[in-house]
């Protein structure tokens, strides 16, 4: 028995996992992400954003502690703890926890992520630059399919306290925003007695989805000063992109955890509901400047499927001589733990090994 939402991971989908780790820590270095490992166990936070979700325990002295639940706290308390300057690109990859998360597709107790900070600056080129890097990410993934959904919850934050409401109502119409639903929002906009075009601003965003139409029909809304401000670093951001990185536009991204300061964005492939990668910009959320994206390895293995079964072993070695022997040519070599060839034989022919070798040369199978 073991927790519900932990599971074993046997051949060949364990080697799946980390290979495909090993891909993205790959790319991640080329683009210049150094690699960083974070503590599991952190000082219980209650304003960490999954502060009710996560795993608490209490040690010898009394102190609350937590299993980590997600990974960009980590990174910025390190930053902090370690009083690092400048700016730093970081990958990190790891296991995490929560509490209630709910089991099923894609959803686990104990899962892992891979992903990547860049803190201490912010620029479009920055932003650009993490969109892009999560785009080959997925293609490195085999999931050249998947599309990226960019939002900018700094612009909804800005239309709505534009309107003057306080802040428990501009939560009131996060929410119907990002559950796009208009009728809703229609209804608190009356009743919270917004009019005019600043309604008619608030109330255009679930719809707008697309392509670089929807960043035009964005410009048509009476912006305000600061939401005018957001979409000329979206759009900045958008034309640093290459030609061929097509992403789609979702001004309805309102609540986003409640701390991205500018963009947010998340993939999908079509036929898997879940999203694969989620992050954006979080300025002010612990650090001056910081943005990053994670990649949840479990998701992503399910979306682009099961792994082929692992290869057989090229020989079975009846002694520790020959096994070395085979390895230095580059075969994959599994020592015989018996003397009794009928055995090893029988083995071989279950696994799909084609060969036994031994100090006086090859046996027939």
């Amino acid at each position: 028995m073991i927790p519900e939402g932990t599971r074993y991971y046997l051949p060949p989908e364990a080697a799946a996992r980390l290979e495909l780790e090993g891909r993205w820590r790959s790319l991640f270095a080329s683009w210049g992400y150094e690699p960083v490992q974070l503590p599991a166990l952190e000082v219980y936070d209650p304003a960490h954003p999954l502060a009710e979700r996560a795993f608490k325990m209490v040690d010898k002295s009394g102190r609350v502690l937590a299993l980590r639940a997600e990974f960009t706290t980590a990174v910025i308390r390190m930053v902090s703890s370690e009083r690092l300057s400048g700016l730093h690109r970081f990958q990190y990859a790891g296991n995490l926890w929560l509490r209630d998360s709910e089991v099923g597709l894609g959803r686990m107790r104990e899962f892992a992520q891979v992903g990547v900070e860049a803190v201490g600056a912010a620029s479009p080129r920055l932003d650009a630059e993490l969109l892009e890097l999560a785009w080959e990410a997925l293609k490195v993934a085999d999931l050249p399919d998947a599309r990226i959904e960019i939002g900018m919850p700094s612009l909804v934050a800005d239309l709505l306290a534009a309107t003057g409401l306080e802040e428990e109502k501009q939560s009131a119409l996060r929410a119907a925003i990002e559950r796009k639903n208009t009728p809703e929002l229609a209804e608190l906009l009356n009743r919270f007695d917004v009019k005019g075009r600043a309604a008619e601003a608030v109330l255009a965003l679930p719809d707008l989805y697309g392509g670089p139409e929807a960043l035009a029909a964005a410009r048509e809304l009476a912006l305000s000063p600061a939401a005018a401000s957001d979409l000329d670093w979206l759009e900045a951001v958008l034309e640093l992109l290459p030609p061929e990185l097509e992403l789609l536009l979702d001004f309805g991204l309102a609540r986003a955890y409640d701390y991205y300061s500018g963009i947010h964005f998340r993939a999908y492939t079509p036929d898997f509901g879940l999203p694969l990668l989620g992050g954006g910009r979080y300025d002010g959320a612990g650090a001056d400047y910081a943005a990053g994206f994670a990649l949840g390895l479990e998701r992503v293995l399910e979306a682009r499927g099961l792994p082929p079964g692992r290869a057989a072993d090229d020989a079975i070695a009846l002694d520790p001589a020959t096994a070395r022997k085979l390895r230095k040519q580059g075969l994959r070599v599994e020592l015989a733990w018996t003397d009794d060839l009928d055995e090893l034989k029988a083995y071989a022919r279950r696994r799909g090994i084609g060969r036994i070798v031994g100090a006086a040369g090859e046996e027939e199978l």
